[in-house]
C-alpha cells in the first residue's frame, strides 16, 4: 500500500511515517515504479506496535531495540518485561513526587488562604511562596 493509505489505516501523518522509516523503526518501503513507497500489511501490525509502546511510556529508542530483537528472528519477551519493571518504577517515582508536590502546593494554599495583600512587605515579591 502507499504511505497515504498507511497513514488512513493507521491514523499516522505520512510525516511521520517517513520519519519512523528513516529511525529504523518501519524497515524500508519498496518502491513502485514512479518512486512511490509500497508498504506490505505487515507495516500496520508494526505501527499498531509502535502505538502500543508508545502509549506504555516506551521510547523510540526502547521500541527500535524491541523490534531489532524480533526482526532478528527471536521473542522480545522478557527483554519488554524487563522495560515494564523499569516503567512501573519510573511511574511510582513520579506518583510519589506528585504526591510531595501536591502537599507543597496545599499547605501553600492553606497559608494563603485568608490573604491580606496590603500587609505584604514591599522587599517580599508575595509571603506565600
Amino acid at each position: 500500500m502507499r504511505i497515504g493509505e498507511l497513514a488512513d489505516a493507521t491514523g499516522i501523518t505520512t510525516k511521520t511515517l517517513r520519519f519512523y522509516e528513516a529511525s529504523g523503526l518501519l524497515p524500508p518501503a519498496g518502491r513502485y515504479g514512479n518512486g512511490y513507497r509500497d508498504y506490505d500489511d505487515g507495516a500496520v501490525a508494526r505501527l499498531d506496535f509502535i502505538r502500543r509502546g508508545r502509549a506504555a511510556g516506551f521510547t523510540l529508542a526502547q521500541i527500535r531495540d524491541i523490534l531489532a530483537v524480533r526482526d532478528a528472528g527471536n521473542a522480545p519477551c522478557g527483554h519488554v518485561r524487563e522495560l515494564l519493571a523499569q516503567r512501573l518504577d519510573a511511574i511510582d517515582a513520579q506518583l510519589a513526587d506528585l504526591h510531595a508536590l501536591r502537599s507543597t502546593v496545599a499547605q501553600l494554599h492553606q497559608s494563603a488562604a485568608d490573604a491580606e495583600p496590603d500587609t505584604c512587605p514591599p522587599e517580599q515579591v508575595c509571603r506565600y511562596l
